[in-house]
């Protein structure tokens, strides 16, 4: 299928087709922040919004809490996500408009984590505090007012390497249970070498040269690239873990990684929704505002949820 005409747009209005390449770190956070004010969409009321923090590894993170309207006959389902950027720019605001709708149209509260970001703080730093908060969230749940047996875990790109790195350390650590992965084109292998990162490697604003400076910035030692807990394709077993719906974009370089993690978990028996938007590009659920299949999509995260939680009836 060719490239969906709202994408081309972005892309066109792009230099060279990248947002990303030729640009030092400052300016890289400061465009990232600024396409949140063009890509940010209409979203349905919440009863609230609250900015927060709890105590991680070595100080304070912060975290966006969004409770939906909706009455629950007891205390709601919670979804934890980590935003995309990969691992070094993007924050709680980049991802504001996504939490909200999925709040609003999954009826679940959504927890936005904060997380540390690299060159300042690489890895294993983030996954570290993605981790922290996961267990954070089981440990306060009375005072949170959810439901500690309906924890989901979800990101876009970086944010979705973070989620499945968070779903196989809690398996493999006895951590909280956890009721559904939802990963958004994540980026899980640093080793691959794909169709896809060939054939869309230029042209479609995230690039190959692009995944290299983030991963260089996130991973400067070249050998931790092929660590699991960076790369979680490459874990030996993807057994015993929850559920996935897994989101890629036809013209996304990753989108090849997003499809072997999805068969990888099939191998290994677990239960997988994986889904390619046709004639997307990278981060395009973020894109409400310019691309009409980012809320198709928003929405499909919303029906998993409110299907995983028995949220329909």
């Amino acid at each position: 299928m060719p490239l969906n005409p709202q994408c081309r747009a972005l892309v066109e209005a792009a230099v060279n087709g990248s947002s990303f390449d030729g640009s030092d770190l400052t300016t890289l956070r400061a465009g990232y922040a600024a396409t949140t004010l063009t890509f940010r969409h209409k979203t349905g009321a919440l009863q609230s919004v609250v900015n927060t923090k709890f105590p991680g590894p070595t100080g304070d993170i912060r975290i966006r809490i969004y409770r939906p309207k909706i009455e629950h006959k007891k205390a709601p389902p919670c979804l934890v996500f980590y935003h995309g950027g990969g691992w070094a720019i993007g924050d709680l605001d980049t991802h504001d408009h996504m939490c909200r709708h999925v709040a609003h149209g999954a009826g679940v509260v959504v927890i936005s984590v904060g997380y540390r970001l690299a060159p300042e703080h690489k890895f294993p730093v983030g996954l570290a505090d993605c981790l922290a908060a996961i267990h954070w969230v089981k440990n306060n749940a009375i005072e949170l007012d959810i439901d500690s047996t309906k924890i989901a875990v979800g990101g876009d790109s970086a944010g979705g390497n973070l989620a499945a790195s968070v779903t196989i350390a809690l398996r493999d650590s006895a951590g909280p249970k956890l009721s559904l992965q939802l990963l958004l084109y994540p980026a899980v292998d640093f080793t691959a070498d794909n169709e896809s990162l060939e054939k869309n490697a230029t042209g479609y604003l995230l690039t190959r040269d692009a995944l290299e400076m983030f991963a260089n910035l996130y991973l400067p030692n070249r050998a931790t690239r092929s660590d699991p807990r960076a790369s979680p394709l490459l874990y030996p077993s993807h057994a015993n873990l929850p559920r996935a719906f897994i989101q890629t974009a036809e013209f996304d370089p990753l989108r090849d990684e997003g499809r072997a993690y999805a068969e990888a978990l099939v191998t290994a028996g677990g239960t997988v929704t994986y889904k390619c938007y046709p004639g997307m590009i990278h981060g395009f659920a973020r894109m409400g505002a310019k691309v009409d299949l980012a809320l198709t999509a928003l929405d499909d995260i919303c029906e998993v949820l409110r299907d995983t939680f028995d949220l329909n009836t």
